[in-house]
């Protein structure tokens, strides 16, 4: 597969399409998931070179799913983008995100942000 592989795990469904076309402009083929314990499940079997990470999701938290990211060895070299309007707990959880930004985040932020991730050396699927 040429493209890496991205999930934009977010609820909002207009920020879900902006985050899934600004990865989607600079080559990586998305995946939106709107509920984290979807999330888990899609993890099981995929890995995505980047996710995109709301902190405040329905069923599971994006702290237990940023979580379960860490704790999965298939998963150690992928990149989390925590996205969140949520500063406080962005504060408590960026140690174990690669990259926290806080909302509103605009398209052009999250492309050049995706552009650049895109030339690390990440695994895909």
């Amino acid at each position: 597969m040429d493209k890496k592989l991205a999930f934009v795990i977010e609820d909002e469904p207009d920020l879900a399409t902006i985050f899934s076309e600004a990865l989607r402009s600079v080559g990586f083929e998305t995946k939106v998931i709107t509920f984290g314990d979807v999330a888990l499940e899609e993890l099981q079997t995929s890995i995505p070179a980047v996710v995109v990470l709301d902190l405040h999701l329905p069923h599971i938290s994006g702290t237990e799913v940023l979580k379960q990211i860490r704790a999965d060895e298939r998963l150690s070299e992928t990149q989390v983008i925590v996205a969140t309007a949520d500063a406080a707990l962005a504060e408590s959880i960026e140690v174990n995100a690669d990259l926290v930004l806080l909302k509103p985040i605009s398209f052009l932020q999250l492309r050049t942000l995706a552009e650049r991730l895109k030339t690390f050396p990440n695994q895909s699927e």
